[in-house]
């Protein structure tokens, strides 16, 4: 399709705008990776660099270098931004800077977060076809035209172009400018793929890792950071620009590694590992021993999360080649990969004591009445069993003297008879006590016989 002396590149409105948003939210991308996250679909890149050369021949784009691949660098005038803030609905204010002069070092660290964006937004591969002309006869439709190879993204992938922000500073606005002091490389809003705010740092293995955990510590920092609302209240100061995760905690930062060629697998699972050592005290929470719950001998607890930061760890090769909804984040902490809803999970938080606490609870609310319903069926039992006959009472032995009843005959006066000997009855001890004495009994007295 040739140009027009507006056009002259021949580059469509509708890819025009393509480029105007991509650039207005990557602030500086080559053509090649416009079209991968704008319209994978199209067979090639053509397009896009036509719509960059016709806005640059109105002033609305500017190329100012290459990447260190050679394809050319594209980014916004001032007044490109205003057209990019028209077609992305967002205010100018909200649109960041024009990253000019940028392009002349390569950005290496820019098109790596291009790169992120495009693996986690997998715009999908829609195909397009050639607009017919008009013919006296019908003729055969061409050809839906397949995406070119290696451009399809067939893995699902979360938001789309104006889901994204970059280069977004997380400041408290006041009078003493920013308190926080972090500028977060990307920054994605996808609630329809259950992510409210997702805050992105790309990392190209070419600082220390005491330098990259600091800048964790500066996210603490700024979402510990308090401002007071209409009603005098206070409530975190990034409510105010983004929504709440609905979850206990700050919001999810990511880490996507990009070693490239410089850094070798055992080298970046060692960066991981320093990396998550340096940052504990950011992500690992505090644990509160709230025991088992009565009665319970094991001991059992919870970590509280409310002032810790989910911190996910990735890689750029990861999210490119399984997608973002496959198991590619780590989390700290957790130990294992994960799928996004997983990783974002707390399972050892206070809920999930709470619900281990109620199991409990119900076990032994089970146990109990099994114990019931035993003391219930043993007392039926019982109920059933007839009453043992009464054991009768042991024969009392007679007595010596008379070999009469020991207890004595019936009706006889016990009131003055003798002390029991349990030898005699009442009329022998009667008798024994009333007969003379013998000279030894005289002499040292009577002795009561033993028995």
């Amino acid at each position: 399709m040739g140009g027009s002396r507006t056009y002259p590149y021949g580059s469509t409105s509708a890819v025009r705008a393509h480029v105007l948003a991509a650039l207005g939210v990557l602030k500086l991308a080559t053509a090649d990776q416009m079209h991968r996250l704008m319209a994978p679909g199209h067979k090639d890149n053509k397009a896009f660099r036509n719509a960059a050369l016709d806005l640059a021949r109105h002033g609305l784009a500017v190329s100012e270098g290459s990447a260190r691949d050679g394809n050319k660098l594209w980014n916004l005038t001032p007044l490109g931004l205003d057209a990019a803030a028209e077609v992305l609905g967002r205010p100018v204010g909200e649109m960041g800077g024009t990253a000019r002069g940028a392009a002349r070092s390569g950005a290496p660290h820019a098109m790596a977060v291009n790169e992120t964006v495009i693996a986690i937004t997998r715009t999908p591969a829609t195909a397009t076809r050639p607009v017919p002309r008009q013919q006296p006869a019908p003729t055969p439709t061409a050809p839906e035209q397949e995406p070119a190879p290696g451009l399809a993204l067939e893995a699902q992938g979360m938001g789309w172009i104006g889901s994204w922000s970059t280069e977004v500073p997380l400041s408290l606005p006041t009078s003493r400018g920013n308190r926080a002091g972090v500028r977060a490389d990307a920054v994605l809003q996808a609630p329809e793929a259950g992510l409210p705010v997702l805050f992105v740092e790309v990392d190209n293995c070419t600082e220390s890792a005491d330098v990259l955990a600091a800048k964790f510590e500066k996210y603490l920092r700024y979402f510990r950071l308090k401002t007071k609302n209409p009603l005098g209240s206070e409530s975190p100061a990034w409510r105010t620009q983004y929504p709440s995760t609905s979850r206990e905690g700050h919001p999810p930062v990511v880490v996507v590694f990009n070693p490239g060629t410089r850094t070798g697998p055992q080298a970046l699972k060692n960066r991981m590992n320093t990396v998550m050592e340096l940052t504990r005290p950011v992500w690992s929470g505090s644990y509160h021993g709230a025991g088992g719950g009565y009665g319970a001998e094991e001991r059992d607890g919870y970590y509280d999360y409310a002032d810790a930061i989910p911190l996910l760890f990735t890689t750029l090769d990861r999210l490119q080649t399984r997608g973002p909804r496959d198991a590619v984040w780590w989390r700290c902490g957790h130990g294992q990969w994960e799928t996004l809803f997983d990783v974002l999970a707390n399972p050892a938080d206070h809920d999930a004591w709470y619900a281990r606490d109620e199991q409990r609870r119900r076990q032994r609310e089970e146990a109990e009445q099994r114990r019931q319903q035993e003391w219930a069926a043993e007392r039926e039992r019982w109920s059933q069993e007839p009453d043992p006959e009464p054991e009768s009472a042991p024969e009392a032995a007679p007595c010596e003297r008379c070999k009469g009843p020991i207890t004595g005959p019936l009706g006889y006066d016990l009131e003055f008879a003798p002390p029991e000997d349990g030898l005699h009855c009442p009329s022998c001890r009667t008798d024994l006590r009333q007969q003379y004495p013998t000279l030894r009994q005289a002499v040292f007295g009577r002795r009561s016989r033993s028995k």
